[in-house]
Order: structure tokens, then C-alpha cells, then sequence
């Protein structure tokens, strides 16, 4: 079936191959994507060039009908993507170190709680085989709802294809393409399918290094085989589809593999961390308390494991990594509503801990349009500035304009009467060479025939002959040369008249009449987002291509500052006489640099995060991608590039400056629902571990571990409505401090257990109550000195449940707990849970709980306002140190900053975390744990949501984009 002819020896150079009359229709996918059949990578047409041969094609495309048959045979253009098991995903919720420890509570329940004549402790089994069921459900059910919404948000980027079908070029979603569609690519496209060029429009080259391992982008031409996933970098190209989905190159090479694994994600660590922590402080109490009960105070085997499962229900936070990742799932959501959509859902987490924000000028800071600024126009006769625009609109084409002339029409009162009262004779556009356009044009009032040119000032000052002085030339380059100082383009204007009235007459002259200042202008809201952003501890820094002087203009029209430097200084170092020590220092406070390419991007990045900042970039084309990918988090900005958007985690889908702050902000309520969670559940564990502890220790009290259980069920159920809780955002960045959360846990655990045990002892060692509220007293156990009641069982658990969850409005406030207004939800939630509390404490009288009735309300109450003395006494300590972070951006660096910055390591980008030997090592022994928290995560994975091969593909940061410095260097030369 296959000849092979040979040239230049016995490298076969094109395949000649038989195919049925038929075409593909007559042969199957197997049989096709069977190299030993059909080599599509070197076959050669053998054909006419109205069709491409096998896939009978022709220049216009398919047709309708024909794409129908192949979507049918080929499928559509995505990688299979096998869901997992529905059982066995529920399953794993129950799978995890925080649910063992639950697991082995129900063990110890149902097999070792025999003994002194009563049976197992059915009712604690059943209770907690509940609460892991009702846990598991409610986190498989939210994982669900929120795995939809984070994969709408992902097929809203799903990238779309410019194809070619029954003649027209159209634009698709790239998952419809299939084999012998005609597709066209061009600079920052990622290639959507398996193809072979038909035409290159210049140089062509991909980059495909993620696919194939070369270094730098290769030169394609027509008839070279393009790669899905790869990028464009350089020209434009139209190509025949020859392999979609699985049967594209890296289709085949992830089904070699077993498709791509995700690598462990930050929350999973965050997860880990925290349930150790738990776990750890369990197993510390639990030792303690055997020790105590059993060789200190010989309890009965039965009696001490009652109080041990006591530790084990009440100390695990079991719903922690349900509500902590549904809570980023839906954070991801209320983004994209505010026009960032999060591609990494996870970058949440650092986008709040944002501490300099390196900003693109053009179309992020400015508006990318350009004006005239009218204030500052120059003239050089009597003709009016009015007159000079209008003069000036006649040299604009009315069609096709380029930016300048659209600068110019628009400042017109009404663009569309530009030409109003003149005939166009001739008309000379703009050219390289010449740097000018020019109209000859008729006044339909009086018949007379005048000419106006516009263009480069020195051009326009050349071509005039008429009313030209040496004092005119000194003031035309004085105006050029205030402008470029203030960072503004000059257009000059002339005019000449022609007596012949002939198109092509000769005239008397060119006139300078007046020359244009042109800028592109701030948007109107950038200024005070930049304000915003300085009040919320955000550096913004300008870093863009264009010239220094206009950098600096613009900066001082925004305000954020003219300390700007070209790019050159990140080699040459600091100028002479300026504070800066060094590079880094220099990088470190400077406002913005200029004349910047995609290597000096990436350096600046380096250099920051090197510093220990967390650091956001934005950018839009292709030569962008490495610095995206290497920032902390990256920023496609609204209309960036395909490759662009790949590199990114967050893509803009509106432009400016303040969609990024809103962002952030919105980035810090998310992390500040995950934190105040965090500090809560730890906080729970402490007062419970350290609170029942001691009261067997000191009292040898005994509390039902059933009543424990039906604690943690109201507690869960009411604080996983914090993933919708109204809350303020951190005037400073976020991180993940878990040593602050630790700290804040251990205190407010404390202060609880405290709460409860004093409580407890006013209760059995005073008459304060008895004398106050006429209650019964409690009398210690001659037999074995402890104190042992249902009545006091009721008083303890009330008291333990209602402090426990107000506990919540502490943690999710800054200020006084009243001055932040929370959810309707998360109200409600409370409510419920303690009119329910407070009845199981008055009405009930289970034999298996113990309790009956009892009255705290008051003393909660009296110990819950200090619990916000004791957080602002807790933020006095912590808000310094963030505060002090962000001081460090405003002034040079003292000495004593250089030092602490060179001995600590800053944070590298979280997609390339790890990714040295040391962090390799510190991976593999975390990982052990982590991954057991991958069922709860699952749903923040993007990578198989994404219809991109391209974002598929994630082989680690070197794999997927090239870092190599000679590449960032070759970017430029094609920037």
C-alpha cells in the first residue's frame, strides 16, 4: 500500500500511498493513524491543489455535511477523559487521616467499649457512622455543584479556532475540529489540532518544546508538520487538520502515560498540616489521659474509654477539608463575576497574598487609545487650534485608519462630517519612507484647491518652503523636545494651497500651521485603584516596552511615581549617586521600568520573588508567557493571546487596572473565610482536648461521649455556611502564616476550656449558682471523689456548645464582633443550632446521654465579650509584622532589610514549587500525606476541565515553558 521514493540516497523524502476511491470514508480511524499503513507525517498529495489528499479537501474547506460524517467517525477534538467511579469517589471522603481517626472512634466503640457489665456503645457507633456518612454526602454533593461551576468557568476559556468550511473563515470552538478541516494560526495562537502547513505568510516558527524537548522554536514551512499543544511564536500560517484528539501527537503520548497527574496541590498540603496538627494534639491528650486514669486514678477499663472517645469524636475537625476547598470552588465562581476567571483555582490562595503588582502600561494602565491633548497644542500662524484638527482630519483616511487617524477624526466634534465641504482629489497615505500622509481636496464653496500634510515633525518641517524662519525651526524643536520630556508623540500639520486648481498642480508652499501633542491617556479609574491598591499593601510597578519619558509621564499622572528606569540598568546596576545598593534594591523600589523585553519580565519576577515577595504579572502576548509562568500569579489581560491565557492563572475578561484590585480583594474575603474557619476548627480542638482534660484530671468528671457527638454535628453543620459568610478583607496580603493560625487556636482554645473548667468549678466547689439561681447543688462521689450528673452533663454541654460556636463571630471579624455584618445563612445556622442545643439541654432525657437540664446562658455571655479583647491583644502582635513587610517597598533599603532578605528564601512560583532536589525530597515525604485530601481537591483541578492540549500538558515548569535565557532572549528578537 505504501511506495516510498528516495532521493539523495536512502532517506525517503515522501510517501506515495494508494487510497481508496472513497477517501477516509472508506478507511477506518485505526487503520489511518497506522504508521505502518499511513504515514501522514510525510505522505505526499499526489494530487491537484484542489484537494489535499487523503482527506479529500479542497481550498474552501469541508462542507457541512462532511464535517457531520467525520465529528461522527473521528469524535471531537478532546482528550478522554475518564471520571472516575461515582462510588468510589464517595467512598474516598471517607478515606483521609481526619476520617481514620473518626473510623477508629467508631471501632473503639463498637469492639473495645465491653466490659463492667454493659454492652458495646452502639449509640456512639451509630452516631458517628452518621456523622462520616452525612460528612461524606454533603461534601460529595457540594464537590459536585462546585466541580460544575469551576468547569463553566473553564469551558468559558475553552479556546476557540479559525477555520475554513464551505468557503468562509469562520471562528469555532477548537473541540469541534476535525481531520481535513482548514485552520489558520498566527503569533500567541497554541495550535489546536495535528496538521500539515498549505501555506506559511513569512517566517513561521512554533514553539514545541513541551512536546518534543527542542530548546528553541522551530522554523516551519508549507508541508512541515505542526504539533497540538505547541505555540506559535512567529508569523502566520494556514494548515490541513490530520489528527484530532487522541490521535494527535500528544493525544498518543498521554495515553502512553496513562494521561497527565496532578501534581499535589497547596491546599492539600495546607490540609495536611492542619490535620496533623489535630492529629498530634489528640495523641499527646489521649496519652495523657490513659496514663492518668488508668495508673493514676485506676479507673475501669470501660470507664476510661468513654472519657477517650471523648478526645477522639470532639478533637477532628472532620469537615475541615470539605469547607475549606467548596469554599475556594465557590470563591472561584464570585471572580469570575467581578471579570477575572481563575484558571488555577488554587492561585487564590496567592493572589491574596499579592505584595507587588507588576503592570503592563498599554491598555491596562492607559486606555491603548490614542488623543490629543488639546491644552497643550502648538501653533505657528494665525490659524486656529480648531482649524489645525480640522486641517489635520482631512489628511486621515476615511477608511481602514490606523490609529493616528482615528486619534485625529475623534477629537472632532462629529467625526462622521470629517470631510464635510471638500472634494478629495488625491489622497497619499502613509509609508515608512515618507512618514507622512497628504490630500489634495476641492472647496465645494468657492472651487479653490488646497493641500494638507501631517506626519513626523522634522518630515512636515523639511517639506516647508513657505513663511519658514530660523526662529520657527529653534521653536519647532524646543515644542518636539518638551514633548518627548513629558513623554508626548508630536504630529505636524501644513498646509499649502494650489492656484492651478489641478490635482497634481504645483503649489506655493508648504505652511507649518501647528503641531499635535498625542498620548495614550490613563484610564479614568486608574488613579484611584492605584491609591486603593498602595491602601491595601499592593506595589503596583509599570513595566513596559515604550519609552522612558512617556513611562514617566504617565506615571506622574497617576500618581504612582516617575523613580523609572530603562531596562538596561538590571545589567549595568544602579546609576551613580542614586540610594540604591544594588540591583535588587534598585528592582525593589523603583516605580516602573522602560523600554523592557520579555528576558528583563522574567528577571524582574525573579529578582522580587528572590526578595520573598509574592509577586502578580499581567501580560497579553505570546513572548509574555514566561514571565506569567514564572510570577507567583499570572494575569492574561481581556483579549490576551491563546499562549498567554495557557501561562496564566487568572485571564481578565475586562480591561484595566481595577479589575485586577477587584480581584484581589475578592482574593482575600475567599482566603479570609478559609483562615477564620482554620483558626475555628483548631480552636475547637484545643478547648476540647485541654478542656475535658482537665476536668477528669481535677474533678475526675466523666462527660457523655455522646453529647460530644451530637456537638460536633452542630457545629459542622453550622459552620460550613462560612463558604458564603459576608466578610471584610485584610487591609495587608494574605498567606497561609500557620503558625499565626496555631497561635490564635491555642489562645482561643484556652481561654474556652478555661471558661468551661472554671465554670465547672463555681458550679461543684462554691454555692454561687445555688445561692443566685435556687439550684440544686452537686455532691462528690464518696466512692472515688469524682463528680458525676446528669444535670451537670446538661450544664457542660450547654455551656461547651453555645460558647463554642459564638466563638465563630470572633474568628470571622477584624473589629468588634458587631461591626461586621455576617451571612443570613451563617445566622440562621447558629440559631438553629442553639435553640436545638438549648432543648436537648432543658427537655432531654435519653438514658444513654445522661442529661436533663440546666441554665448558662449568662455566664457565656459574660465570658464571650473579652474574647475580643483578647484578638485585638493577639493582632497587636501580628499586624507589625505584615505591616512591616509592606514598609520595606516605600524607601530605599536600610542595611539591616538587605540582611534579612538575603537569609531568607522568597516564595517561587507555585507551579514550580519543589521543584529542586531538596524540594523533590520534601515533596515525596509530605506527599504521603497529602494525597489522601486529593478526593476533597479534585474539583480545583482545571487541568481536566480544559479543552486546551496545550494547558494539558503540565509536565512541570521547565517542560512546559522554556526558561532557558538564551530562549528569552530570542523573544525579543521577534518582540
Amino acid at each position: 500500500m505504501i511506495k516510498k521514493a528516495k532521493e539523495n540516497g536512502d532517506n525517503p523524502q515522501h510517501t506515495q500511498i494508494d487510497i481508496p476511491n472513497g477517501g477516509v470514508k472508506a478507511i477506518t480511524v485505526e487503520e489511518l493513524y497506522d504508521k505502518e499503513k499511513f504515514d501522514l507525517s510525510t505522505m505526499d498529495s499526489g494530487d491537484t491543489d484542489e484537494h489535499f489528499y487523503p482527506f479529500r479537501t479542497t481550498r474552501d474547506g469541508l462542507k457541512s455535511d462532511e464535517v457531520e460524517e467525520r465529528l461522527e467517525k473521528f469524535g471531537h477534538n478532546r482528550l478522554e477523559h475518564k471520571e472516575p467511579n461515582p462510588i468510589i469517589q464517595f467512598l474516598l471522603f471517607m478515606w483521609n487521616p481526619l476520617s481514620w481517626v473518626m473510623e477508629a472512634a467508631a471501632l473503639v466503640a463498637i469492639v473495645l467499649s465491653n466490659g463492667g457489665g454493659e454492652p458495646p456503645d452502639w449509640e456512639d457507633f451509630v452516631g458517628i457512622i452518621l456523622l462520616l456518612l452525612a460528612n461524606s454526602i454533603i461534601g460529595f454533593v457540594e464537590q459536585h455543584n462546585a466541580g460544575n461551576a469551576v468547569k463553566s468557568l473553564m469551558d468559558s476559556l475553552a479556546p476557540e479556532a479559525k477555520v475554513k468550511r464551505d468557503g468562509k473563515w469562520t471562528s469555532i470552538d477548537a473541540g469541534d475540529l476535525v481531520p481535513g478541516d482548514i485552520i489558520s494560526v498566527k503569533l500567541g495562537d497554541i495550535i489546536p489540532a495535528d496538521g500539515r502547513l498549505i501555506a506559511a505568510h513569512g517566517s513561521v516558527s512554533i514553539d514545541q518544546a513541551a512536546l518534543t524537548g527542542e530548546s528553541l522554536p522551530v522554523s516551519k514551512e508549507t508541508g512541515d508538520e505542526i504539533f497540538s499543544g505547541s505555540t506559535c511564536k512567529q508569523g502566520e500560517a494556514e494548515a490541513i487538520v490530520i489528527g484530532t484528539g487522541t490521535n494527535t501527537f500528544f493525544g498518543r503520548a498521554a495515553k502512553l502515560v496513562g494521561g497527565a497527574h496532578d501534581e499535589i496541590g497547596h491546599l492539600q498540603t495546607i490540609l495536611a498540616k492542619i490535620g496533623n496538627f489535630c492529629i498530634c494534639g489528640i495523641a499527646i491528650f489521649i496519652v495523657a489521659e490513659i496514663l492518668v486514669m488508668y495508673a493514676g486514678f485506676r479507673y475501669s477499663y470501660r470507664r476510661g474509654i468513654n472519657n477517650l472517645l471523648v478526645l477522639l469524636i470532639g478533637g477532628i475537625p472532620i469537615a475541615m477539608p470539605t469547607v475549606l476547598s467548596v469554599t475556594l470552588a465557590i470563591g472561584a465562581k464570585q471572580l469570575s463575576e467581578k471579570k477575572a476567571i481563575v484558571t488555577h483555582v488554587t492561585a487564590i490562595e496567592e493572589l491574596a497574598a499579592v505584595t507587588i503588582l507588576c503592570s503592563d502600561k498599554t491598555g491596562t494602565l492607559t486606555l491603548n487609545k490614542l488623543v490629543i491633548d488639546k491644552e497643550t497644542i502648538k501653533q505657528y500662524s494665525d490659524v486656529s487650534v480648531e482649524d489645525i484638527i480640522r486641517y489635520a482630519a482631512y489628511a486621515c483616511r476615511t477608511d481602514n485608519q490606523d490609529a493616528i487617524d482615528i486619534c485625529v477624526t475623534t477629537t472632532l466634534v462629529d467625526p462622521t462630517k470629517t470631510r464635510d465641504g471638500i472634494e478629495e482629489m488625491f489622497f497619499k497615505p502613509f509609508n515608512p519612507t515618507d512618514k507622512r500622509t497628504e490630500i489634495t481636496y476641492k472647496l465645494l464653496s468657492d472651487g479653490s484647491v488646497h493641500r494638507v500634510s501631517k506626519g513626523m515633525s522634522h518630515t512636515i518641517l523639511d517639506l516647508c518652503k513657505r513663511d519658514k524662519t530660523d526662529a520657527q525651526i529653534k521653536q519647532l524643536n524646543d515644542d518636539v523636545d518638551e514633548y518627548a520630556k513629558r513623554g508626548l508623540r508630536a504630529l505636524a500639520v501644513a498646509i499649502d494651497d494650489v492656484p492651478s486648481g489641478q490635482a497634481d498642480g504645483e503649489g506655493l508652499g508648504f505652511k507649518l500651521i501647528g503641531l499635535l501633542p498625542i498620548y495614550d491617556p490613563p484610564r479614568s479609574d486608574t488613579k484611584e485603584t492605584i491609591e486603593r491598591a498602595m491602601q491595601l499593601g499592593v506595589k503596583v510597578k509599570m513595566i513596559t516596552g515604550d519609552q522612558l519619558a512617556i513611562a514617566k509621564e504617565t506615571g506622574r499622572r497617576l500618581g504612582m511615581g516617575d523613580n523609572m528606569f530603562l531596562s538596561k540598568t538590571l545589567k549595568d546596576g544602579p546609576p551613580p549617586k542614586s540610594p540604591f545598593k544594588d540591583v535588587d534594591d534598585l528592582v525593589l523600589h523603583a516605580d516602573g521600568f522602560a523600554g523592557v523585553y520579555p528576558e528583563h519580565k522574567y528577571e524582574i519576577v525573579e529578582r522580587l520573588q528572590n526578595m520573598g515577595f509574592i509577586i502578580a504579572m499581567t501580560g497579553d502576548g505570546v513572548n509574555d508567557a514566561p514571565a506569567l509562568s514564572k510570577a507567583n500569579v499570572g494575569v492574561a489581560v481581556a483579549d490576551a493571546s491563546d499562549a498567554a491565557r495557557s501561562a496564566a492563572d487568572i485571564v481578565l475578561t475586562e480591561p484595566g487596572l481595577s479589575v485586577i484590585i477587584d480581584a484581589i480583594l475578592g482574593s482575600r474575603q475567599i482566603f479570609q473565610r478559609m483562615r477564620n474557619y482554620a483558626i475555628y476548627t483548631c480552636s475547637i480542638t484545643i478547648r476540647i482536648l485541654v478542656g475535658f482534660s482537665i476536668l477528669i484530671f481535677a474533678f475526675k468528671y466523666d462527660f457523655p461521649a455522646f453529647m460530644i457527638l451530637i456537638l460536633a454535628i452542630l457545629n459542622d453543620g453550622t459552620i460550613m455556611t462560612i463558604s458564603k459568610d459576608h466578610v471584610n478583607p485584610s487591609p495587608y496580603p494574605n498567606s497561609w502564616n500557620l503558625f499565626e493560625i496555631f497561635t490564635y487556636a491555642i489562645v482561643y482554645g484556652i481561654y474556652l476550656a478555661a471558661s468551661t473548667i472554671v465554670f465547672f468549678a463555681v458550679i461543684v466547689k462554691t454555692d454561687f449558682f445555688q445561692h443566685k439561681f435556687h439550684v440544686r447543688s452537686f455532691q462528690q462521689d464518696e466512692r472515688d471523689g469524682s463528680y458525676n450528673d446528669p444535670i451537670l452533663n446538661s450544664i457542660v454541654y450547654l455551656q461547651v456548645s453555645t460558647i463554642s460556636q459564638a466563638l465563630i463571630f470572633i474568628t470571622r471579624s477584624r473589629g468588634l464582633f458587631f461591626t461586621e455584618r455576617p451571612s443570613i445563612i451563617l445566622v440562621s445556622a447558629c440559631i438553629m443550632a442553639q435553640m436545638v442545643a438549648t432543648f436537648i439541654a432543658v427537655y432531654a432525657n435519653w438514658s444513654f446521654t445522661d442529661i436533663k437540664g440546666s441554665i448558662v446562658w449568662i455566664w457565656n455571655i459574660i465570658w464571650f465579650f473579652p474574647l475580643d479583647a483578647v484578638k485585638f491583644a493577639l493582632r497587636a502582635y501580628f499586624d507589625p509584622l505584615q505591616k512591616r513587610a509592606i514598609e520595606e517597598l516605600s524607601e530605599p533599603s536600610t542595611d539591616e532589610q538587605r540582611q534579612r532578605r538575603s537569609i531568607s528564601s522568597g516564595p517561587p512560583s507555585r507551579r514550580s514549587t519543589m521543584a529542586t532536589a531538596e524540594g523533590q525530597r520534601r515533596r515525596d515525604t509530605l506527599a504521603s500525606g497529602n494525597k489522601y485530601y486529593a478526593a476533597h481537591t479534585r474539583v480545583l483541578s482545571t487541568k481536566r476541565h480544559h479543552r486546551n492540549f496545550g494547558k494539558t500538558l503540565n509536565l512541570g515548569d521547565a517542560s512546559r515553558v522554556n526558561l532557558n535565557k538564551d530562549e528569552l532572549r530570542r523573544f525579543s528578537v521577534v518582540q
